[in-house]
Formats: C-alpha cells, structure tokens, sequence
C-alpha cells in the first residue's frame, strides 16, 4: 500500500510562486508514475502535472505548461510542485496522486491512479 501527504498550499497572490510537496510512504516501489492533480469549485478533477519514473518524462496541459513544474526530489519518495506566474483560476484544492504498473506510459487520465493524497488548498487572489 502507498501513502501520500501533500504540503505547501496556501495564499499567494496573482503572479506569485508556491512550492507543494508530495511525500509517499509505503510499497513506493510498486509504482511508475506520480501526479498532481487539481479541483476548482464547480469543476471536474483535471491533471496538472505528472512525471514517469522510467526515464523521468513528464507531462502538463497546456493551461500550465511553462508556469507548472514537477520533480522527484528523494528517489519515489518525495515529489514536487513548483507553481510559477500563479492566476487566480489555478485556485483549487491540489492533489498528489500515484500510479501503479510498470513501462513508459505516462498515465493522465483520473481513472488511471491508484493512491490519493487528501489534498492541499490552493488560493491565488486577484
């Protein structure tokens, strides 16, 4: 079994940074990839980042691609992410999530994760 907590939500203003953190515990070993996602009020979950322990690919959407990175900063155990140029609509209550299998499949889809943290509120005012 896999256990993730998410830290470093908070208020930041528009244009500002947040750093969020993931750490995993558990049978870390049985999982390929790791991602965040995130939940606005009123919307669907939707991906926001996710990186593949083979070969350490990543992938993010376009409505944060070049503002959004992901990292692994301990091996599986620990994995980042750094908000940059925040806007008010990235305002949601963010989620780390893990994948488990095996291969060079990057998993972006909800359905196709396994383990859920409780997730961190995120708040960027105008």
């Amino acid at each position: 079994q896999v256990q993730l907590v998410e830290s470093g939500g908070g208020l930041v203003q528009a244009g500002g940074s947040l750093r969020l953190s993931c750490a995993a515990s558990g049978r870390t070993f049985s999982t390929n990839a790791m991602g965040w996602f995130r939940q606005a009020p009123g919307k669907e979950r939707e991906v926001v980042a996710v990186i593949n322990w083979s070969g350490v690919s990543t992938y993010y959407p376009d409505s944060v691609k070049g503002r959004f990175t992901i990292s692994r900063v301990n091996a599986k155990n620990t994995v980042s992410l750094q908000m940059n140029s925040l806007k008010p609509e990235d305002t949601a209550v963010y989620y780390c999530a893990a994948a488990r299998g095996s291969g060079a499949i990057i998993p972006t889809a909800l359905r196709d994760y396994n383990f859920w943290g409780q997730g961190t509120q995120v708040t960027v005012a105008s």
